[in-house]
């Protein structure tokens, strides 16, 4: 069967039901890998700057897949939004059903994480280390996966944003903890949520180049 863009899904697990949204580049060539958004606290699949990024991904021939890391319910519940053992077990969950999948189950996986989306993607990455190759977080909670940083085996990128002081240096204390192949990029001027001209256009392609090379 042919690999096509498949779009708005339900994400069937076992204790629950999530919206996703997965889509495959059309073109000749297989995808390069798929790349699994978690997305930060009060965000959702929907996220604009998450898509943007997603966006360039699928141009460098790289899938993507976005979906809700909790139901409309649990949402509700502000402290949902940082529990971040619920999150991985999500992110976790959601990756062995990729694997499952028609048009995704033989790609490498990777994560891209933002703020607290970011530490569930570690965590995760450390629960699945056989199938995902790299992690890239964008003004990450890393901190928030403190316990299991010299664990992570995937390459993993850090991208945070020179005005962004407080995540900053969080973000190059937990990078000194890291064991495996590691990168940390500052974008000048940079806030928290990259919104100045050229910023996110700039995440996405250290993103890109990243997972290009660690899933190719």
């Amino acid at each position: 069967m042919s690999r096509t863009a498949t779009g708005i899904m339900d994400i069937e697990l076992a204790e629950t039901t999530l919206e996703g949204d997965l889509r495959v580049p059309e073109g000749p060539e297989p995808p390069i890998g798929l790349v699994v958004f978690a997305h930060g606290s009060g965000s959702s699949r929907k996220s604009p700057r998450n898509n943007a990024v997603a966006e360039e991904l699928r141009e460098e021939g790289l899938a993507t897949l976005l979906f809700d890391l909790l139901t409309e319910e649990e949402d509700v519940v502000r402290e949902n939004r940082f529990d971040i053992p619920l999150l991985e077990r999500r992110l976790v969950a959601v990756t062995d059903w990729v694997g499952d999948h028609e048009f995704v189950g033989d790609l490498d996986v990777g994560y891209f994480g933002a703020s607290t989306g970011a530490a569930a993607a570690l965590r995760a990455a450390v629960e699945r280390p056989a199938v995902v190759d790299a992690v890239v977080s964008r003004g990450g909670r890393v901190d928030m996966a403190d316990e299991v940083l010299p664990e992570v085996a995937a390459g993993s990128l850090f991208v945070v944003g020179g005005e962004d002081d407080d995540v900053l240096e969080l973000n190059r204390e937990a990078y000194d903890r890291l064991t495996c192949e590691k990168d940390l990029v500052v974008i000048p001027g940079a806030g928290h949520l990259f919104e100045g001209p050229g910023e996110l256009k700039a995440v996405s392609g250290l993103a890109a180049a990243w997972f290009c090379h660690y899933l190719d």
